[in-house]
């Protein structure tokens, strides 16, 4: 049987940071509307994708999940398990962000079956906060993170952004002496990108915040590396970081070439070597459920290139390129024709192989998407 996950995608927020590229609508209307829609596309793909697979992860993403009432989380939960061979003992994340909830809210997440949440927390420098026009304050994200420990949620993320504007070595540091003093098992280091569209990226493009240069960024993100490591968390993707045994399962699946299903708007699905994805609009999502039973707006076929490439891309920015399985999926001619190019990199210590998997080392990490590029050009 297949192991497979499910993302959910939550699309309402309480306002739109400057940063945020992902589908959000600021408003709670439509959300019984929502619900209706995304059961009937759950029970719609059941028909195709229940039987042959078992699912290990959900995942409620957004948006802001914890805006919702958790009985309407549940409700999800419920119809998921009704629908679909979900495994005992499934990883369930909600992404919650500081401010939106309470200790109550959080027990309640709890009943209805979230065992991990993902706290949206990015920085605990109160400036850095108001920069990036993020709802909380530092005591707000400490209190969220101690409140969902205390209710006996115990495999807890934290995401956190470096290389903001102004943001000295010593400000970073404090964010990471912070993380690693609360009750947390993972952590999300991110550095901040612009993305097309977003209202920072307009800000940078009309000279009114200045992002800070590449070789700045590898210095922070190294010195990420090193503190965590130091701190007992494990590296075991590009951005994240775990104790022992609490790498997230949803990533993972990812990283690991793993098929998974998706529901809500904006989502993308990737099953049997075809994508899809959804239409981004809340009520055209919601038209296209009531008349179709899905809202696709596109797919793609993956060809055995198209394969072969994404595998790479993904293993090396995880925990490896694993020999066999690669030779499992595409033969050896790949790996044979690329000996050259590895082995330069395994004696610039950018690289290193264990004659099973070839690994990024902490500085082949720095320059991944560099490597990626020469690697499969």
């Amino acid at each position: 049987m297949k192991e497979s996950a499910i993302y959910i995608h939550i699309p309402f927020c309480d306002h739109k940071c400057i940063y945020c590229d992902f589908y959000s609508i600021i408003t709670s209307d439509n959300i019984t509307s929502f619900i209706s829609a995304l059961k009937k596309e759950i029970k719609y793909y059941s028909e195709q994708f229940s039987e042959d697979r078992i699912y290990s992860s959900i995942f409620f993403g957004g948006g802001t999940p914890s805006l919702m009432e958790p009985k309407f989380i549940e409700e999800i939960i419920n119809s998921l398990k009704k629908n679909y061979n979900i495994s005992n003992d499934v990883e369930i994340t909600l992404e919650t962000n500081p401010g939106t909830v309470d200790n109550n809210k959080l027990i309640e997440f709890k009943k209805s079956g979230i065992n991990r949440v993902s706290i949206g927390i990015q920085s605990f420098d109160d400036d850095d906060l108001k920069f990036l026009t993020r709802i909380h304050n530092e005591q707000t994200a400490v209190e969220t993170v101690k409140t969902a420990n205390k209710v006996g949620i115990e495999n807890i993320n934290i995401d956190l952004i470096f290389n903001l504007p102004k943001q000295t070595k010593v400000k970073w540091k404090k964010n990471l002496v912070k993380a690693v003093e609360l009750p947390i098992k993972h952590i999300s280091a991110y550095s901040l990108i612009l993305e097309r569209g977003t209202i920072l990226n307009k800000m940078v493009l009309d000279g009114k915040t200045k992002i800070q240069d590449d070789d700045y960024d590898a210095e922070l993100y190294e010195m990420t590396i090193d503190f965590l490591e130091e701190s007992g968390f494990i590296q075991y993707e590009v951005s994240n970081f775990c104790k022992p045994g609490f790498e997230c399962r949803h990533n993972n699946a990812y990283w690991h070439y793993k098929d998974y299903l998706s529901f809500g708007p904006s989502s993308h699905s990737f099953i049997n070597s075809k994508r899809w994805w959804n239409f981004s609009s809340l009520k055209r999502y919601i038209h296209e459920i009531e008349k179709n039973g899905f809202a696709i707006a596109g797919s793609e076929i993956i060809n055995n290139e198209m394969a072969l490439h994404e595998f790479v891309m993904l293993a090396l920015r995880s925990d490896g390129l694993n020999l066999k399985d690669f030779g499992k999926r595409f033969g050896e001619n790949w790996i044979n024709q690329k000996h050259d190019y590895l082995n330069k990199l395994s004696k610039q210590n950018l690289i290193v192989n264990d004659g099973i998997t070839y690994r990024l080392t902490k500085n082949g990490y720095a320059i991944c998407d560099e490597i990626l590029v020469n690697l499969l050009k």
